[in-house]
């Protein structure tokens, strides 16, 4: 039997429709707002996150070339090659340069050969003598012997330089001895910009004009018009630095030895630093607050002379590595004079050297131990799902890509783990420095046997590249600690290595800290795992 409906219980289900209605209409709106929202995540998770601000000031892209060249070869050539001496005095006769075997492009292959990416030769030292045929002075190679006075050899040298694809650069000295108009500021100033004009407008590419501010006591008053020059040169040659004690484009790093400080900043004042006239440790350390990017340039002759002497001979392989870590690994750039000798060719224990060198280098530096661990980070720029900033870039040569922490996020550490024990005393980190320089101090650390982390190394700036070394460490687990920066810190590259070859002592006076003596070779065997003995710093 059938139950008849009553006038209630159709108004009872009535009600119930509608309810059923409005429940509907409720939910269909969530859901529209639900997949409105899933859209707008899914486009706005579709749009990398961009990269951080750079920190000003920046490098140009001019800079920026030279410092991935990381060294250059000096050739320091001239009537001084002939005569026996470090400063000509301007009096001696054409004649006695004759270079019968000139060869650039030996010296382009030696500079090639052994890692240098660059070579600047003196087109004219304090002497006056031009390797030129200037149009403004006889006092050149146009009245020597050589070639009967046709030869050019900045011409020489330009021609191989392009030819082995290395970046040419000039030295054309403000001082000049001989020319007789020296002193009388407007008429030299003109002579001197007559000379760059030719050596800027003749040779193709230059990238690096060299000058200084060298002058013997007792002579000519002169004042430079070093502004007008700097504008000059940039407007013939774009693609040039201007290397002087002052900058505007690269420093000097304040002596003749090849070493920076150990913390060495690119930032500088110019407004603090006289061409001439310059603070030796202003220059050597630059200002974390300076306002100009002008890096420092570690100008060192492979003999004690900077011309070529026959009773000179180079300083050993080590030696140099020991300068490489004190200028490239502390932010710099080396300029290592290797001077031609009299016959216009590089010699034999020269070269000998220098391939030594750059087999030590490549034996130490062309296998990046780190390149198995597992790498983390405390955080990361950007969405979890994002790579674009993750700690991987650490381990990928280059400086466009990098580590970037979380800025909302002030505990900057990287974590290297290892499957087996790594064994290595160098460490190297690198910062892009295209988004400026920002790392003031930082620290490497260990897990040792109880658990518990333990320094290995402490350092100060980093820039384009910072090199540590320090007695042999045993590890599987490593922490890259920044303790303090100008900004979030940015890390492109780091990298352990094992250096067989140098041993630790006190050699620089630049620091009070334990540095490496490069002058005898010394297979490491201090295989300590977990000593307190083994913090050191380059």
């Amino acid at each position: 039997m059938f139950k008849k409906k009553t006038a209630s219980d159709h108004q009872q289900s009535t009600q119930n429709l509608k309810f059923s209605r409005s429940n509907l209409a409720k939910n269909y709106v969530l859901i529209i707002i639900i997949i409105i929202a899933i859209q707008s995540n899914a486009s706005e998770s579709s749009h990398p996150t961009p990269p951080p601000l750079p920190i000003l000031p920046i490098p140009t892209s001019q800079q920026i070339s030279w410092q991935l060249a990381e060294m250059a070869l000096f050739l320091h050539f001239g009537t001084n090659t002939f005569t026996d001496r470090e400063w000509g005095t301007g009096h001696a006769d054409p004649s006695v340069f004759n270079p019968t075997e000139l060869n650039a492009t030996q010296w382009v292959n030696v500079a090639k050969d052994s890692g240098f990416r660059r070579v600047i030769l003196t087109a004219k030292h304090h002497d006056g003598f031009c390797l030129w045929p200037s149009e403004y002075t006889n006092y050149s190679v146009e009245s020597s012997p050589w070639k009967n006075g046709s030869g050019d050899v900045v011409k020489e040298l330009a021609d191989a330089a392009r030819i082995g694809g290395l970046q040419l650069g000039l030295y054309l000295s403000p001082w000049d001895r001989h020319e007789s108009v020296y002193g009388k500021t407007l008429e030299y100033n003109e002579y001197y910009l007559g000379q760059m004009t030719e050596l800027l407008t003749r040779y193709g590419d230059i990238r690096e004009i060299w000058l200084d501010g060298a002058k013997g006591e007792g002579e000519k008053d002169m004042e430079y018009f070093f502004e007008d020059w700097f504008n000059f040169i940039h407007q013939l040659q774009p693609g040039a630095v201007i290397f002087s004690d002052a900058g505007p484009d690269t420093r000097w790093v304040g002596d003749e030895a090849g070493v920076a400080g150990t913390t060495c900043w690119s930032l500088f004042n110019r407004s603090n630093a006289k061409i001439g006239d310059i603070d030796i440790q202003y220059n050597q350390h630059g200002d974390p607050s300076g306002h100009a990017w002008v890096p420092a340039e570690c100008d060192v002759s492979i003999r004690p002379g900077w011309f070529w002497h026959a009773s000179e001979l180079p300083k050993p392989a080590l030696t140099l590595l020991d300068l490489y870590y004190k200028s490239v690994g502390r932010n710099c750039l080396l300029l290592l004079n290797v001077p031609p000798n009299s016959s216009g060719l590089i010699s034999p224990e020269d070269i000998k050297v220098l391939q030594e060198f750059s087999e030590i280098r490549s034996s130490i530096f062309s296998h990046n131990l780190a390149k198995p661990a597992s790498v983390s980070s405390c955080s990361t720029r950007g969405k979890s799902t994002e790579l674009r900033y993750g700690s991987h870039n650490v381990l990928e040569e280059g400086m466009y890509s990098y580590w970037a922490p979380d800025e909302a996020l002030p505990d900057w550490k990287l974590y290297l783990d290892f499957q087996e024990i790594v064994t290595f005393n160098v460490l190297m980190v690198q910062e892009p420095i295209q988004m400026g320089q920002r790392i003031i101090e930082f620290h490497l650390d260990f897990l040792n046997e109880k658990g518990e982390w333990e320094v290995v190394t402490r350092g100060t700036t980093v820039g384009y590249k910072r090199l540590l070394l320090f007695p042999s460490v045993k590890a599987r687990r490593l922490r890259l600690v920044v303790d303090k920066s100008r900004f979030d810190p940015l890390i492109s590259y780091l990298g352990i290595f094992m250096d067989p070859f140098s041993i630790l002592g006190n050699v620089s006076n630049l620091s009070s800290v334990s540095l490496i003596n490069g002058s005898q070779p010394l297979r490491q065997s201090i295989q300590s795992n977990f000593s307190n003995d083994r913090i050191s710093s380059i």
